[in-house]
């Protein structure tokens, strides 16, 4: 069995500090390369995710790093002890994106004949997996394998002419075949998981197989419970399937710096790893790796990286369906919330700071109402948004906690353990004077206000958690953001912005 990475760094642009290697405040081109070659070197991370999906990606990245760092991958070979893997464009979706799609799939082969170059011997294959975003149906994972096989492999035994094959100009295609790990980002998907991995597994019987849940998208789109429950249940899932089918299942989780996004950070990373049991591989984001000390950070990678790995978590039909019941009763609440400061919170996101050359890109809120759609800007930015003006949308819907029975309420903190944990982190940094001053430059309605105001209520009386913060730490991000809602006001737009930069830093995330 190959060596499964239990650490994966990944170019998300959650980060407040720029590293001192970087050249510039946002991370692109040679530097990611850099980024890649210090992620296993300096931090001991076992994998790379290169991203082309919503960015411009270098596909030379294997040659580089084979060709500037020659005497460390001699020794943690590229697809045996340290991986590479892509994340593509999915060409179903990203319509603009189809040729960069191929182009990255083409691009595998060449980090083939390089390593073989390298090494002078047949190689391990340097990339050999690629994470297809926003799978919704098998069909779609055996596309992108197939696709592989028959438009890139087969094309070797093509005749041009006469005795004349398209191998005997370009040579032998390796590696003959890829894995796919198909990265499940919305909530419908995770509570069908099994119509998704299950029939990929029957149709292709993998000896194994790795699955990617995300944490971001799904509390942007439903809110923070429903996310985490949504992950609790496919895993619960997953671990079900890997008995059924009889072959291994390596659960990988997407998860940031702040609460929202996953609260995987190196203070808290242990309360994450026993929240979510069955996870073999985690996302080092970039705050992660940049916003606390260096000797922090590396403790924790070991740490995981070492850590023993612990069984899924087996749910029965009853705490299925309560799950499902929970996640869609606080998401009702949630979404009408975020859907009013849709406005305020694309307005606030383009003021953050930008961390990576990422193409624009608008995610669609995932739902319909009466009165159409509302578009939202990416989590990370999301989330930096919400905090910047002192409501945390870890608290935004929690209310609703108030319509479950007993039951309900059992199975929630028994799936959700670190629930009122998570709340506290976020809690200290709301601030009520920011949600005036919020009302006087935005005219938000009263309705909206008492919304949040019950869930901050509902929090503070029945959960217990303490609103605000007395501590340096939580005073102070309250008070810059007041400084940064009255420079908007007064339409000082760089003053604005440099108080959002200073709030990041404050809570070590961008969002």
């Amino acid at each position: 069995m190959r060596k499964i990475p239990r650490t994966m760094s990944t170019q998300h642009p959650d980060n407040a500090r720029v590293p001192e290697w970087s050249r510039s405040e946002v991370i692109s081109g040679e530097s990611e390369v850099i980024e890649a070659y210090l992620a296993y070197e300096h931090y001991g991370i076992d994998e790379v995710m290169w991203d082309a999906e919503g960015k411009d990606v270098d596909t030379h990245v294997v040659r580089k790093l084979l060709t500037q760092y020659p005497e460390f991958f001699k020794e943690k070979i590229l697809g045996r002890d340290v991986f590479l893997t892509y994340r593509i464009p999915n060409p179903k979706i990203e319509g603009a994106e189809k040729k960069v799609f191929a182009e990255t799939m083409e691009s595998i082969p060449i980090t083939y004949d390089l390593a073989e170059k390298f090494f002078n011997t047949k190689p391990t294959p340097p990339v050999f997996e690629v994470i297809l975003p926003f799978t919704t149906d098998y069909k779609e994972l055996i596309a992108i394998v197939k696709y592989y096989e028959v438009a890139i492999v087969n094309k070797e035994n093509v005749r041009l002419v006469d005795d004349i094959y398209v191998k005997d100009l370009i040579g032998e295609i390796n590696p003959k075949s890829i894995e796919i790990i198909p990265l499940i980002e919305d909530r419908d998907s995770m509570f069908r998981i099994d119509q998704i991995v299950g029939e990929y597994i029957k149709a292709m019987k993998p000896p194994y197989m790795r699955v990617f849940l995300a944490r971001s998208d799904p509390a942007m789109n439903y809110g923070l419970i429903s996310a985490v429950l949504s992950v609790k249940y496919a895993l619960n899932r997953l671990g079900k399937m890997e008995k059924k089918y009889g072959i291994k299942i390596f659960p990988l989780i997407g998860v940031g710096s702040l609460p929202f996004r996953g609260h995987f950070n190196p203070m808290n990373f242990e309360k994450v790893i026993d929240e979510y049991r069955g996870v073999y591989t985690f996302t080092v984001q970039s705050a992660f790796k940049y916003d606390y000390e260096d000797n922090e950070v590396n403790n924790a990678i070991r740490k995981i990286n070492e850590r023993e790995i612990s069984e899924f978590e087996l749910l029965d039909e009853e705490d299925e369906k309560i799950l499902y019941r929970i996640a869609s009763v606080y998401t009702s609440s949630y979404q009408p919330i975020i859907e009013s400061l849709a406005d305020i919170i694309n307005k606030i996101a383009l003021l953050l700071p930008k961390r990576r050359a990422r193409k624009l890109h608008i995610g669609l809120f995932g739902y319909s109402r009466s009165t159409g759609k509302v578009t939202l800007p990416r989590a990370i930015t999301f989330t930096g948004a919400l905090y910047s003006i002192g409501i945390p949308p870890e608290l935004i819907g929690v209310s609703s906690l108030s319509k479950l029975t007993e039951k309900e309420w059992e199975v929630l903190e028994k799936n959700y353990r670190y629930i009122k944990h998570d709340l506290q982190a976020a809690a200290k940094f709301v601030s009520y004077d920011s949600l005036d001053l919020m009302k006087e430059i935005w005219n938000v309605s009263e309705e909206t206000i008492k919304k949040i105001m019950e869930d901050l209520s509902y929090a503070e009386s029945t959960l217990n958690i303490k609103i605000g913060d007395s501590n340096s730490v939580g005073r102070k991000h309250a008070l810059i953001s007041s400084l940064a809602l009255i420079a908007l006001k007064e339409g000082n737009i760089d003053e604005a912005k440099s108080y959002l930069l200073e709030m990041a830093k404050i809570r070590k995330s961008l969002g």
